[in-house]
């Protein structure tokens, strides 16, 4: 593959209009989605909005007027349209962390009365989803017991009570087969919960056809609703009106505006809502979904996220075969290469676990080329991560990324002192 190549495909793309939705700064290839999303156009000029004239003119009028009260629910139905989930299943709220503590001590209370004191989880999940697990466990008298993935089925026995898994892994993009790993949770009587912040946007996802129990996910990556936006939570309708989530808040409250002195949940999903809502991030989050949701033409008779899930792997497949061919015996693939287990993300390994992949990335990003490192440790290399969002990304920025890597390799650019200074954020 060559430049015209990589051009010629990007001619071809029926989705490259949808680039138009986003604010990109001039001569950055932005490779890092899966951390943050890139900018919508419509954001600012909306958050506007919402401050100068729904704050500034309407007041607490507007929780009303302007229809900031049922805000979670709303952008929760828009979420549900990319996770596969059905209208008034998901609300957009609170954290991933926060919303992870809610469905988890839901999931363990249905534990409560039988044998079950084992959350299992794979041993390289996101490490804020282990640290709500391990505290949970320590309060509650369970026990979280993390094994690699490959172990993970023969595992499921009864002696677990949930299994919890992050459904695209942050560090290897190696993508689990939900709808498997749940039928096996299941036929072991456990509950699986899934994190989708490294899918949702990014991959498909079908929560009620894999009959998961609980899923929580990020609203600020592949969703592009902007620094620390709100998460979203979604609960099989099964178990909605079953158990109370532990943040028991006044907007989770069945009649918050009675201002009872006793909680009464509401019913289904919206009882996983606490306090009051940051309206001002959820507008921002719902112009970011709008940018995903205006993929869905494409789709045809398909269904949600086809059309960006081909592009994904179109795109991911030239990044590698690029830096395979361009850059030969330098790095591993840590990233499967099967299609099926593959999310929407490359992750490269220094060759033999080698020195440099922080200084790299950090030299890319000095060339416009923004992507990010996660160390490693005695068990899993430091690695290089590069995140494909296809709403925003070409083929010519694929070939452009690896001729920007191939530079920075060629000349030893990658030694230099300012690239080797360890940042706070990699």
């Amino acid at each position: 593959m060559n430049l015209d190549d990589c051009r010629r495909l990007d001619a071809q793309d029926p989705l490259a209009a949808l680039r138009g939705q986003f604010l990109l700064p001039d001569g950055v290839i932005y490779l890092d989605g899966n951390s943050l999303g890139v900018l919508p156009r419509a954001a600012p000029s909306r958050i506007a909005e919402v401050v100068a004239k729904e704050w500034g003119e309407g007041l607490i009028r507007s929780w009303n007027t302007a229809q900031w009260f049922d805000l979670p629910q709303r952008l929760g139905d828009k979420v549900a349209r990319l996770i596969g989930a059905a209208p008034g299943e998901v609300v957009c709220t609170d954290s991933t962390s926060v919303n992870l503590y809610k469905v988890l001590f839901a999931a363990l209370s249905q534990a409560k009365a039988t044998s079950r004191r084992i959350v299992l989880s794979e041993r390289s999940n996101f490490p804020t989803d282990l640290y709500i697990a391990e505290s949970l466990c320590r309060e509650r008298g369970f026990t979280l017991k993390l094994i690699d993935a490959s172990e993970l089925p023969a595992a499921l026995n009864d002696a677990v009570a949930v299994l919890m898994l992050t459904h695209v892994n942050y560090r290897t993009g190696a993508m689990h087969d939900m709808k498997a790993l749940t039928a096996a949770a299941h036929a072991a009587g456990v509950l699986a919960v899934w994190d989708l912040a490294h899918s949702a946007g990014a991959v498909p996802v079908a929560l009620n056809d894999s009959d998961a129990d609980y899923a929580i996910g990020c609203g600020y990556k592949y969703l592009n609703g902007g620094p620390g936006s709100p998460a979203f939570v979604w609960v099989h309708a099964r178990h909605a009106d079953r158990f109370e989530q532990p943040l028991s808040g006044w907007w989770g409250h069945a009649a918050p505006f009675e201002f009872t002195p006793h909680y009464q949940p509401a019913s289904g999903v919206a009882r996983y809502l606490c306090g009051t809502q940051p309206i001002v991030a959820l507008a921002a989050l719902e112009c970011g979904l709008d940018t995903v949701l205006a993929a869905e033409p494409f789709d045809g008779a398909q269904g949600s996220m086809a059309a960006l899930r081909a592009k994904s792997l179109a795109l991911t497949d030239a990044f590698i075969a690029l830096v395979e061919a361009r850059c030969p015996g330098r790095f591993t693939l840590v990233t499967p290469r099967e299609h099926h287990l593959r999310g929407s993300q490359v992750c490269l390994a220094m060759s033999g676990n080698g020195p440099g992949a922080y200084a790299i990335v950090q030299a890319l990003i000095a060339r416009g080329v923004i992507g990010d490192f996660r160390a490693g440790d005695s068990q899993m290399p430091d690695i290089l991560r590069f995140g494909f969002t296809p709403l925003y990304l070409g083929f010519e920025d694929v070939w452009r990324a690896v001729e920007h890597l191939v530079q920075v390799l060629e000349t030893d650019e990658w030694k230099r002192p300012e690239f080797n200074q360890k940042l706070a954020v990699t």
